[in-house]
């Protein structure tokens, strides 16, 4: 996985839960729910893999942390990794080339 994987699911993470508790607190529209609710489960799973698979074991403790903050994770491990660009892993090698 790579950074823009991370950006598009904090993304999709920030919207789903903003619009699910916009649904709950006015007119809790069961389709809204049914959508949201696996669209959001989903994103946060992808964030909690994606900060995994891109950082470092030990320099990015705090990133892995922050990525199970359900809702803004993704947002705050893209923060954390602006300000601690040595915990992103190095690129892999294509075996190919």
């Amino acid at each position: 996985m790579n950074i823009k994987v991370l950006r598009v699911a904090a993304a999709v993470e920030a919207a789903s839960i903003l619009i699910l508790f916009v649904n709950l607190f006015t007119i809790h529209a069961k389709a809204i729910t049914s959508l949201g609710g696996p669209t959001h489960g989903t994103a946060y799973l992808i964030t909690i893999v994606s900060t995994f698979s891109l950082t470092v074991a030990g320099a990015a403790g705090a990133a892995r942390g922050l990525a199970f903050v359900p809702g803004v994770g993704g947002m705050l491990v893209l923060n954390w990794l602006r300000r601690h660009p040595e915990a992103v892993k190095a690129p892999a090698k294509d075996p190919v080339g």
